[in-house]
């Protein structure tokens, strides 16, 4: 399967801008079980602030996977996410995402291609906020089905 790496670096999708709601970081930590003090209640200046892992709940678009290079059965590999600043109750939070990098690999079941898309978080004051790497791994259809049926 011949990798397009000229797709590395192309937007593929910006959002609108999605408000976080107080609530929403409030009922966040309630179901995640979050006690740490700093998050999730409000502070000495009256702000709201959401624990890092807030971050991962937002969500794409249905573009996110219209657009993105289409290799056939794969399967999430993962996420990294890179945090910078708070995301305080009241923001405004819009994602890009970008194909950050393409690649193959072989292995004992042959070669798979691997996809790295980069969503980046941004507030309302320019700020960004996080960054989120989406990990894809997909056999390439030459790979063997089954490795137990190796020579």
């Amino acid at each position: 399967m011949a990798v397009d790496r000229s797709l590395i670096g192309k937007v593929f999708e910006a959002t609108a801008p999605m408000a976080v709601s107080a609530e929403s970081i409030i009922e966040f930590c309630r179901t995640m079980e979050e006690h740490n003090p700093r998050y999730g209640k409000s502070g000495a200046n009256g702000e709201i602030v959401a624990p890092p892992s807030f971050a991962v709940t937002f969500r794409n678009t249905d573009a996110f996977f219209r657009f993105t290079p289409q290799l056939g059965r794969g399967f999430d590999a993962g996420k990294e996410v890179e945090f910078f600043v708070p995301i305080r109750a009241g923001d405004e939070i819009s994602l890009t995402s970008i194909v950050r990098d393409i690649y193959e690999k072989t292995g004992r079941t042959g070669t798979m291609t691997f996809v790295i898309l980069r969503s980046t978080l941004t507030n309302q004051r320019g700020e960004t906020v996080a960054h989120v790497d989406h990990r894809f791994v997909h056999r390439n259809p030459a790979a063997k089905e089954n490795p137990a049926e190796t020579e």
